[in-house]
């Protein structure tokens, strides 16, 4: 390896460079004494990781500065975020603690960088750490916000400098941010900013995709540009003419949103029309601001004609996370759908700078959506029962990119996810209205608590004091607030049969004369395999344990161990994690004898070889290999990044591999048999079986085919797009399998 040539002195005038350029980006926000506590915090961190270095061997210090850099300049945060951005990772990394920093800098600082420092200590293998630690850091965005923006702020800069990391390390941090970390931008409305994670995240998980696109969009570059003028002119002139000062401008759409409606809509990167959005910013006072918005709207849509279903007005209500805009599509010249966003100044500003412009503009708006989601991320974090993977999932759920507006009887205005049904609606405004809920009323029609909200629907509650929270009721509300009320009411009743069950198991023991003590209790529970002792007292009230299962308890209870179920997962789960780091190289080979070490193929995303594969430790299938675009794959590295190895294939060509296929195209005589020959002829691949559907002349199949790897069956799609009246031939992942088969 080539020596590392250091310049001490070149690096020197770089850091104080980009101190500099800190300071700069910082002038707006500094009053008297900020840049002394700036200099000063700076000071501490240069020290402090003086003889660190980054993996691309630059000093640590660039890092601090760089996410200190983005809280100010692009996230708009003042002097005491800096002071934690430029501090962040001192406690974690360097002897110093969070006493010294409270005495240096104060209570308020020493709080904000307690919630970004990761946990450390004694680690529960059940658990997830990824979750534990964002949850630890939720419980500080309570008191203040800005932990989770200098968060931001540190994962947007590892993720422009994650080049030189491994290849697992990229897909572990990559799927954590696409998991978490974008979404949670987008709910505090930095839009820049989460379009940024998700195109990052997609350059290391989707490498090829990603790059494919970005070449095509470059290819097409100098022609969008022409089209944009074209487009933009006439506008330009006819807001001059009305008086109305405006920017507007055309802003490519990132990579990643291109990708998404790729996906979803299953069609070619060549019919994805809106590559773009033409942007209309309004100088406007704020009186004005709504008259000049829709004046604005007025001449475009006398210019080019709307499509009248594709108005959105978040200028009359806000989005919950303080978006205001006014969003239409419009048929532009050759035949083009172009979306147009039209808002002022302040509501870019918002737009762009999420919360902390919002914070700016406050005194001017009543109280937020985002005020309001603050609040409900409190009342989900006082709910202390909840393990921090269902806290996750839940708050992963009111990440909503969507919203509905519903009316209450009285004609006021709640905010819900799009799909939560009359029962959200009920715990929404209070949980003792949720948990006595029988029914509503949707416009005056009577309909059932899993009923399914439109925007605008008025919704009235009827309620009766018989009812209580039932266990179905989890499979159909989608608001976190109702999922951990039910959840607690559930354990509430389960505790209260649980006492009983207590009462009658300490008779039963008496009476087989047998001592009632917790370390008997730990056994019985473990003999009748039971996570704990509540689930224990809650059967034996249930009468699923009588007197007879307790005498069989005795008989064989010399040999039972002092073990619960759950310390022997976690010695299974450490077992496989040595054998497989035991092993020469840190990756799994598939394909190998491998020391007999059990692995299988998830069904869940069917990898053949030549995907780029993980393997992923379970604790009853061994190792499970998945594809790294597998559905399941983000939410399994987020969660249980530590649970991930590397994996790859070796080279061996007489296994096949089963993989679906989805071909659509005009139904034709003779068509399936065509793609049949194709198939088992031409390529000499066996079939699983194949489904047809036949509708209004469009044919519609999927085929499981035995395949050896990605060539050969990148090279067996080529050839049947080639048969005449196909369409389309795209691969699929398995859909009957759910996220428990994959974990």
């Amino acid at each position: 390896m080539k020596e590392l040539v250091i310049d001490l002195e070149a690096e020197k005038k770089e850091i104080l460079k980009r101190y500099r350029a800190l300071l700069k980006a910082s002038k707006a926000t500094l009053q008297k004494g900020d840049k002394r506590l700036i200099r000063q915090a700076f000071n501490m961190a240069l020290d402090s990781h003086k003889d660190m270095r980054r993996k691309s061997g630059e000093p640590y210090i660039y890092h601090p500065i760089a996410v200190a850099q983005i809280a100010a300049e692009e996230i708009g945060l003042g002097t005491t975020s800096i002071v934690c951005a430029l501090l962040h990772d001192v406690v974690e990394d360097t002897a110093i603690t969070l006493e010294d920093l409270e005495r240096e800098f104060g209570k308020k600082v020493a709080r904000i960088i307690d919630g970004l420092t990761k946990i450390s200590g004694v680690f529960d293998y059940n658990s997830s750490l990824q979750a534990e630690n964002f949850r630890k850091m939720l419980l500080t965005l309570a008191d203040d916000v800005r932990v989770i923006l200098i968060k931001l702020a540190d994962r947007l800069h590892n993720m422009r400098t994650m080049e030189f990391m491994p290849r697992d390390k990229q897909l572990k941090i990559s799927s954590e941010t696409v998991y978490l970390y974008a979404p949670l931008a987008h709910r505090l409305g930095l839009y820049a900013i989460k379009s940024e994670l998700e195109d990052l995240s997609m350059k290391y998980m989707e490498s090829e995709t990603y790059k494919f696109i970005a070449r095509k969009l470059n290819e097409k570059k100098a022609e969008r540009e022409l089209y944009i003028k074209t487009f933009v002119e006439p506008i330009r002139e006819i807001l001059h003419d009305q008086e109305l000062k405006a920017e507007v401008y055309g802003r490519p759409k990132s990579i990643h949103s291109i990708w998404n409606k790729m996906r979803k809509k299953g069609i070619p990167f060549e019919e994805v029309y809106d590559l773009f959005a033409i942007r209309i910013i309004l100088d406007s006072k704020l009186e004005n601001e709504k008259a000049d918005c829709w004046k604005a709207y007025s001449i475009v849509t006398d210019l080019y004609r709307p499509n009248p279903d594709r108005l959105r007005d978040w200028i009359s209500s806000p989005k919950g996370n303080g978006y205001e805009s006014l969003h239409t599509t419009v048929m532009g010249p050759k035949g083009q759908w172009v979306e147009v966003q039209i808002r002022t100044q302040r509501m870019n500003e918002i737009a762009e700078k999420g919360f902390a412009a919002h914070w700016k503009y406050k005194e001017s708006s009543s109280d937020s959506g985002l005020d309001q989601w603050i609040q409900k991320v409190r009342e989900m974090l006082k709910n202390p029962d909840s393990n921090a993977l269902d806290f996750l999932d839940d708050f992963k759920m009111n990440l909503f990119s969507d919203e509905i507006f519903i009316f209450t009887p009285k004609g006021a205005l709640m905010q819900l996810p799009t799909d939560a049904t009359a029962l959200d609606f009920a715990f929404e405004i209070h949980s003792d209205l949720g948990a006595r809920c029988i029914g509503a009323k949707v416009n005056h029609k009577l309909v059932p608590l899993s009923h399914k909200l439109q925007n605008g629907d008025q919704v009235e509650i009827i309620t009766s004091s018989k009812q209580t929270p039932k266990e179905d009721w989890l499979n159909f509300v989608v608001t976190a607030k109702a999922k951990s009320k039910i959840k607690s009411s559930l354990k509430e009743e389960k505790r209260r049969v649980a006492e009983e069950g207590k009462e009658i198991l300490e008779r039963k023991l008496k009476s087989l004369k047998i001592t009632y003590n917790s370390d008997n209790i730990h056994k019985i529970a473990f003999y009748f395999k039971f996570q704990n002792t509540l689930d224990l007292f809650y059967n034996v009230a249930l009468g699923k344990i009588d007197l007879k299962d307790l005498k069989e308890f005795q008989t064989s209870e010399r040999t039972v161990e002092q073990n619960s179920p759950k310390t022997i997962e976690a010695a299974q789960l450490e077992g496989i994690m040595n054998k497989v780091k035991t092993k020469d190289s840190d990756t799994l080979l598939i394909g190998e004898d491998l020391q007999k070490i059990d692995y299988k193929l998830s069904s869940c995303c069917n990898p053949i070889p030549g995907d780029d594969v993980f393997g992923f430790i379970t604790i009853n299938d061994g190792i499970k290999i998945h594809r790294t675009n597998c559905p399941n794959a983000t939410k399994l590295m987020a969660n249980y990044g530590y649970r991930v190895v590397k994996a790859k294939w070796t080279s061996q060509k007489e296994l096949a591999f089963l993989t679906g296929l989805r071909i659509t195209g005009i139904d034709e005589v003779g068509l399936i048999n065509k793609i049949t020959t194709v198939i088992s002829n031409d390529f000499k691949v066996n079939m699983r079986s194949i489904t047809v559907d036949s509708d209004e002349g469009i044919f519609e199949g999927s085929i499981m085919v035995y395949v050896n790897d990605t060539q050969h069956l990148e090279n067996l799609i080529k050839k049947l797009r080639q048969v005449r009246g196909v369409t389309s031939v795209t691969r699929f992942e398995s859909e009957s399998a759910s996220m428990h088969k994959a974990s």
